[in-house]
């Protein structure tokens, strides 16, 4: 029984310390003494965090304008064809280019409404291990691991939505004509970057985002927490704080 009494005594600060190395050990108890909460509703609470952030942050970035009127997230030139885009508006190109700033953004706006699955099934494959070091971790802890962990994965998983999203738009049609007006001038050297790869980025940087703002509200605003599982969880998490 000293034994047991113990580990429970110093499994908290091991927690709270470790961040990602927690849980590397097998619990006797099957549940950790989390002031209340276990591991399944401490792993349960961050989940529904984030899938809020995931739900709230698509919503908001695929209506109309979400990216084209945006100036946190509007997409532009990618940053090697900014000379591209220089020149085509010094030539008389610039209704070509800022048709091609436009398409790209409502490209953004329709994939990110197909995004949600993608972040819901990341999110929930998460293991109680990483969500258990994620509550203590403080602002941002959620988006971030789930940034770090899936971001490769999401890219592959996106960009096939962003492609398919660029040509309904017409964005790749307008942007191959610009590099096309641009290849022709004289003395230019040919370039002709990838609209997929800078719009995938874009778009995904601009989720996290999202992400981490509704992620922080929750934190930071008990209001935000809609559920009993979030009120139990991130009240955990404040006490901890707090200590």
């Amino acid at each position: 029984m000293k034994n047991l009494k113990a580990l429970r005594s110093v499994v908290p600060f091991i927690l709270l310390f470790s961040c990602g190395n927690t849980l590397q050990f097998k619990d006797p108890l099957k549940r950790l003494d989390l002031g209340g909460i276990t591991n399944d509703e401490a792993a349960s609470g961050i989940k529904e965090a984030l899938e809020n952030g995931a739900g709230v942050g698509t919503d908001f970035l695929s209506k109309k304008d979400g990216f084209y009127k945006n100036l946190a997230y509007k997409i532009l030139f990618p940053p090697e064809a900014q000379k591209i885009e220089q020149t085509l508006r010094k030539y008389g190109f610039g209704k070509q280019c800022d048709k091609v700033i436009e398409n790209i953004n409502r490209g953004a706006e329709m994939a990110v409404a197909e995004a949600k699955p993608v972040f819901v099934k990341a999110i929930t494959s998460m293991s109680i291990k990483d969500a258990i070091g994620i509550v203590t971790g403080g602002d941002g802890a959620g988006t971030q691991y789930l940034k770090q962990a899936t971001t490769n994965d999401l890219t592959e998983k996106f960009k096939p939505i962003i492609q398919q999203s660029l040509d309904k738009t017409e964005a790749t049609k307008y942007w191959t004509q610009a590099m096309k007006s641009y290849n022709k001038l004289p003395g230019v050297q040919k370039i002709n970057p990838d609209l997929n790869s800078h719009v995938t980025t874009k778009a995904l940087e601009a989720l996290f985002s999202q992400i981490e703002l509704e992620e922080n509200k929750i934190r930071k605003n008990p209001l935000a927490r809609t559920s009993e599982i979030l009120k139990k969880v991130f009240n955990f998490a404040d006490l901890k704080k707090k200590k």
